[in-house]
């Protein structure tokens, strides 16, 4: 006989453990299925080299949302964020390097080294990307409406946005409407001179996506990402302990208000019957039955392989088939014997406990994209790293460090080979590029940890390699995530609902996928 659950939740990622908790605080009892031997989705910590431990995927938060953090009461359950003064340093190919801090006129006066013109702009773009995150911040934070047939709530969540926009004033609100379409390259240009801060600010409209900073919309990324954080160039938000401590503080939440989490639990197909989803499978062949059934994984693997697409439309089926997730990250993670030596800092380690960006010129990051366009990983690759071992010490043994590196642009598809012939011409091609800086890191390895788009998937559940879910874009945002009339969170099979970040509004590590998602489940289990 089967087991009977109020709820089942596939994936014990940060949205499940968060829809989980908030499930569990109404009154339900959802019990929450992981494949992995540990919770934690993309926000996990392992040990990968003997008494080294690291992030191995998602290095940094979003940052969470406050009122998840407030209502999980996380830092009770043992989460300590750390926010290093240094948010980010640049580094130049000429031997220069900009440091970018979470103190805007600190900020400026490093600014100022480079242009004086840049300097006196730099606190004024700062304070309309503000602006314009909180008024996107409050869109983020609602369902999308139903286009066709809006509820009360829709129509008084778009009138609030509606005098949101409008009490920006007539300048940011002509530059909201005007930026989201962008290339995130034409708006640095417009404000700032000095091509290292240009593409600093540009990264962060481009980084997990499959666009370079000349494609459209570019900025809308930008501008998602200053919902959470308005600092153009992002923070460094780091936990104790690695993301991995984001998820156990999570999982701790989500146990005391009621849920349970079980872990090995692989959900190989969801039971449909009249159109309705009536339980789960696990790959052991036990099946479990309940009233919703809540899918943490991204919509394709939902939708298209849990399901059987019979019980789909075929309009739909086509639809879903070209929403697109083409992954374009790897991660490589290394035990270091020492701290490498940038040329451009000095010994400035102050500086090292950001993030470390890497992509000196708008045109290094387009040509970067310009690879990855024809099926080739990136041989010049944009990097994003961190030394997290700086900050906090236990991650790896004393007077050693452990360096994590998200290389930018790696294909899930290549042309002329597989992922698994290019593992190490990957790997060696980020350490070669990160030698032009740190010339003694390749004699400070001891071991490294590739992680290819094709791991992302086949480890991780990652389709595509895509570690949003999904595309950030135009037509793949708001009431058009994953896709248009079903950006509610439900599917058209009833009782099965979406709560990934493949849903709105998927921004990475912010928890508001899960959360949205519980409120709007909430109101179908309450009926």
């Amino acid at each position: 006989m089967a087991d009977s659950r109020d709820v089942v939740i596939i994936g014990g990622g940060h949205n499940g453990l968060i829809t989980a908790f908030y499930l569990a605080k109404a009154g339900f009892k959802p019990l929450v299925l992981e494949r992995r031997v540990q919770p934690g989705g993309a926000a996990i910590t392992d040990e990968f080299h003997p008494g080294f431990r690291v992030s191995t995927l998602a290095h940094s938060a979003g940052p969470l949302r406050a009122d998840v953090l407030q209502d999980m009461q996380l830092e009770r359950h043992g989460l300590k964020l750390i926010t290093p003064e240094a948010s980010v340093v640049a580094l130049s190919s000429d031997g220069r390097a900009l440091t970018l801090y979470n103190d805007v006129r600190k900020s400026s006066q490093e600014i100022g080294n480079f242009s004086q013109k840049d300097a006196a702009k730099y606190p004024a773009f700062e304070q309309s990307l503000g602006k314009m995150g909180r008024v996107i911040g409050k869109a983020l934070a609602l369902a999308p409406p139903n286009i066709d047939n809006p509820t009360k709530g829709d129509l008084w969540g778009m009138l609030q946005t509606g005098r949101s926009i409008r009490n920006l004033g007539k300048k940011d609100m002509y530059r909201l409407l005007r930026w989201g379409p962008m290339a995130v390259a034409d708006l640095a240009a417009e404000y700032f001179e000095t091509e290292l801060l240009r593409a600093t600010i540009a990264a962060r409209g481009i980084f997990g996506t499959f666009l370079g900073p000349w494609s459209a919309g570019s900025s809308l990324v930008l501008l998602i990402r200053a919902a959470a954080d308005p600092r153009p160039a992002g923070t460094a938000w780091f936990a104790a302990g690695g993301m991995g401590s984001v998820t156990q503080a999570m999982a701790a939440a989500a146990k005391q208000a009621g849920a349970e989490i079980r872990s090995g639990a692989e959900v190989i197909q969801v039971r449909v019957k009249d159109g309705t989803a009536t339980g789960v499978v696990l790959s052991n062949g036990e099946e479990i039955s309940a009233k919703a059934v809540i899918s943490n994984a991204d919509p394709k693997r939902t939708l298209l392989r849990l399901v059987d697409p019979s019980y789909l439309s075929p309009d739909f089926v086509l639809k879903l088939q070209h929403y697109r997730m083409p992954g374009t990250v790897a991660k490589v993670n290394l035990a270091l014997s020492g701290l490498p030596k940038f040329s451009a800092l000095n010994g400035d380690g102050e500086a090292l406990k950001g993030r470390i960006h890497i992509g000196p010129e708008i045109d290094y990051l387009e040509r970067a994209f310009d690879e990855s366009k024809y099926g080739n990983f990136s041989k010049q690759p944009y990097l994003e790293v961190t030394i997290p071992s700086l900050t906090d010490p236990s991650l790896a043994p004393e007077g050693q460090h452990v360096m994590s590196i998200y290389m930018q642009y790696a294909p899930y598809k290549l042309k002329d080979s597989d992922w698994e012939s290019e593992r190490v011409p990957l790997g060696d091609t980020v350490v070669k590029t990160l030698a032009q800086y740190a010339p003694n890191l390749p004699e400070l390895i001891l071991t490294h940890q590739i992680i290819t788009p094709q791991d992302l998937e086949d480890t991780y559940g990652l389709t595509g390699g895509h570690i949003f879910h999904g595309e950030l874009a135009l037509d793949q945002f708001f009431t058009m995530r994953p896709l248009l009339d079903w950006a509610r969170y439900r599917t058209p099979i009833r009782n099965l609902y979406l709560c990934g970040s493949g849903t709105h509004p998927g921004a990475g590590l912010t928890g508001g996928s899960g959360a949205n998602a519980a409120r709007e489940i909430l109101k179908d289990l309450k009926k």
